[in-house]
């Protein structure tokens, strides 16, 4: 397989803006004219903490140390014209609510309290009163708590001190978070096509998706494909082939005609992408008797596979609220790919896992192969598959449930991809351990009330997810075995 930064120069990765923190510092104002020398050590360390948010991939926006209520409700909005992704609120030392609600209630964005003292501890033996107020950010936390559950507001907070590894890894889970509701609430996502017959399951009503993330849903049909497809050049078609073979190791059984239309509606797929500004595409469509529409829902898994690894996720079934999970996956870089249940294998306690169609290349294990297929189980149709198996290591499954009232959930369970033997039949297949019997893990998650199909992630993501379920208003399911 290429190498990473080779596949990145090919499938360049697609973004829409960066994630935007709001940060605000303050501490209590009557402490500057008892103790002249504190307030500039509690600047030093808001510049510190400053410079940390800033070496993240972030747009920080720094509203400045607040001594009042005054200055809190300034700095309210500030960052409500900044439209954040979360609010930091470093209380540096001593503040009180009145400073901090304003912010939580007009700034238009969850809050994150953070409050770290300059070193693991005290020196008792020479701490003055002034020394000493620089250590207790802690101190008002509290207060805050109980003000934000009167007042309606979700409270969360990190408490640690300043150089504390720990304390900055839990601060970035947050901004991880912020990514997710900042790339959810700013998508386009794409649907196309229609519902696969009597997969009630994965059902999503696209006024659902605005009400709770923000985001739009565009609705697309076949037809919007076909006339882009229809306008492709047989240079253009040339030019994707290679690039496949660059990508990809190709199986004997891949015939040039298949791979030169799967080429041609790869080509096409990127220009409905970019002609309706698409974040994800979700898409299915049956198609009768080899027409034309037959062969576009079956020559798409090429173009699908290429956007997915770009960040523009795909899912295949009309698996829309999936491909907001690929979304959110690939948004803080664990990848997500289309994934379903395919086996059980009890003899080496690992669920076998993954799906037909789209995949994410950049979390394959080795060089994916396409292999050619003269059906495809279940759907209409015939062409080139995409087959490999994840990384190996920690995995996280990760889907959206949806509830009876309507309300969405984050589902989630860690796992980790193992060696061994895998299917050979143009589908992405990983072998994940969950830790026990693989028939009890697909009890517990089937109860979760997930769906058909989520993504396979790389890396331990569950605590990245929980917090950007937080921030999202949304519940977190988790599965341990």
């Amino acid at each position: 397989m290429p190498k990473t930064n080779q596949l990145s120069e090919l499938l360049p990765q697609h973004r829409r803006r960066k994630t935007r923190i709001g940060l605000v510092s303050g501490g209590l104002g009557a402490y500057w004219e008892q103790f002249p020398g504190l307030l500039p050590k509690l600047k030093e360390s808001a510049g510190y903490v400053t410079s940390r948010f800033q070496a993240l991939e972030a747009e920080v926006i720094d509203a400045g140390f607040i001594s009042d209520a005054p200055e809190g409700t300034v700095a309210a909005e500030k960052l409500r014209r900044a439209d954040c992704d979360l609010i930091v609120m470093f209380a540096a030392t001593y503040l009180t609510a009145s400073m901090v609600l304003p912010i939580a209630q007009r700034a238009g964005a969850p809050v994150l309290v953070i409050d770290l003292q300059p070193t693991p501890a005290m020196d008792h033996a020479t701490t003055t009163t002034g020394d000493w107020l620089a250590y207790c950010g802690q101190c008002p936390v509290p207060e805050l708590a109980n003000v934000f559950r009167r007042a309606g507001i979700e409270f969360r907070s990190v408490s640690g001190y300043l150089h504390q590894d720990s304390a900055w890894e839990r601060i970035t889970r947050w901004v991880n978070a912020a990514a997710i509701r900042g790339r959810l609430r700013t998508a386009r996502h794409g649907l196309m096509g229609h519902l696969y017959p009597g997969m009630l399951d994965v059902s999503t009503d696209p006024l659902n998706v605005c009400a709770q993330f923000g985001s739009h849903v565009e609705i697309l049909e076949f037809d919007d494909l076909r006339e882009r497809v229809n306008a492709v050049t047989e240079a253009q078609v040339a030019d994707r082939v290679e690039l496949a073979k660059e990508i990809f190791t190709l199986d004997g059984t891949v015939n040039a005609e298949d791979l030169a239309w799967g080429a041609k509606v790869s080509v096409g797929l990127d220009r409905l992408v970019h002609d309706f500004d698409l974040d994800s595409l979700a898409y299915y469509h049956r198609g009768l008797a080899g027409e034309l529409h037959e062969r576009l829902g079956a020559g798409m898994i090429l173009g699908a596979s290429l956007l997915t690894a770009r960040g523009i996720p795909m899912a295949g079934e009309y698996e829309l609220r999936t491909s907001i999970a690929m979304l959110a996956a690939n948004t803080i870089g664990a990848g997500g790919s289309f994934t379903e249940i395919q086996a059980l294998n009890f003899t080496d306690n690992v669920v076998e896992m993954g799906h037909d169609g789209p995949a994410h290349l950049k979390i394959s294990s080795a060089e994916p192969l396409l292999r050619g297929l003269g059906v495809y189980h279940g759907k209409r149709g015939w062409g080139v598959s995409v087959e490999f198996d994840v990384q190996h290591g920690p995995v996280t499954v990760f889907g959206i449930g949806e509830e009876r009232d309507g309300s969405y959930s984050f589902i989630t369970s860690e796992g980790t991809v193992t060696p061994g033997p895998l299917l050979a039949i143009g589908n992405t297949t990983s072998r994940v351990d969950f830790g026990g019997d693989p028939g009890q893990w697909v009890d517990d998650w089937s109860t979760t009330g997930i769906g058909h199909h989520w993504a396979l992630c790389t890396g331990h993501r569950a605590a990245d997810l929980r917090a950007a379920a937080s921030l999202l208003g949304l519940q977190h399911r988790h599965v341990e075995l």
